[in-house]
């Protein structure tokens, strides 16, 4: 494993396999958790679907943590019940929630309430939760993280949200596939990480990366919402 400091923006750690990929991003979440543990007595992270961090969590629940001292809410959501198999909440539940015995979970969606109550709860609840120790993103080929996705008509509003979360409609964005409607991390809600990894697999999404910050422009690429944000910078994890 290398660790490169790419200037002052980001750190990136390159891993040779997937094995120690998974290995040591798990290991990483765990300190964090049990840092605040440790202080506290309680830990919250936030956590994103999709397949790519869905063997970390597997790994991570494996671990020495106690778990029944454990919040867990989501980075963004599409809007779907948490019961549907394509939710963010279906998948954290599936790969970690049912091996961390005891870990709280705080869904986006709460079945039959429309979406601007569910944004508001989203904002209630983290604005009165303990301050979350990590958030873990990943990245579309076309730039976007969490569901800040370039080109939706709602991406200025998030970004510029004083909210954790906003609601967002993603409608003509080819990475938002047949989901449009979501629920999202604004930046705002992002730097209260105290922590923040992104998590990349494939060469293909290294030069993603590498294109957004020669481009420096965080509407064409938002993942540079997640970069240029107050508080420690932002720890890239990939590997092929």
């Amino acid at each position: 494993m290398n660790t490169l400091d790419t200037s002052d923006r980001f750190t990136l750690i390159r891993h040779g396999d997937a094995d120690g990929w998974i290995e040591a991003v798990a290991a990483e979440m765990a300190a964090e958790l049990n840092r605040d543990i440790a202080e506290f007595g309680r830990a919250r992270m936030l956590l994103s679907g999709g397949t790519t961090p869905a063997p970390i969590y597997q790994a991570l629940a494996e671990l020495d943590v106690q778990w029944d001292r454990v919040e867990v809410s989501l980075v963004d959501e599409r809007w779907l019940s948490p019961q549907d198999r394509d939710s963010n909440a279906w998948l954290v539940r599936e790969s970690f929630l049912n091996r961390a015995d005891g870990a709280h979970f705080d869904p986006l969606v709460r079945v039959g309430k429309p979406l601007p109550e569910c944004v508001y709860s989203a904002n209630l609840q983290a604005q009165h939760s303990q301050r979350p120790c990590l958030s873990v993103l990943g990245m579309g080929n076309d730039g976007h993280t969490a569901s800040l996705f370039p080109g939706s008509k709602d991406l200025t509003r998030a970004l510029e949200s004083t909210l954790p979360y906003a609601a967002l409609d993603a409608t003509g964005c080819p990475g938002a596939n047949q989901w449009p409607l979501r629920i999202t991390l604004t930046p705002h809600g992002l730097k209260q990480s105290r922590q923040r990894l992104l998590l990349l697999r494939g060469k293909q999404k290294l030069e993603v990366l590498k294109h957004a910050l020669e481009s420096n422009n965080p509407q064409l690429y938002p993942i540079l919402n997640a970069i240029d944000l107050d508080g420690a910078k932002l720890r890239v994890h990939w590997c092929d």
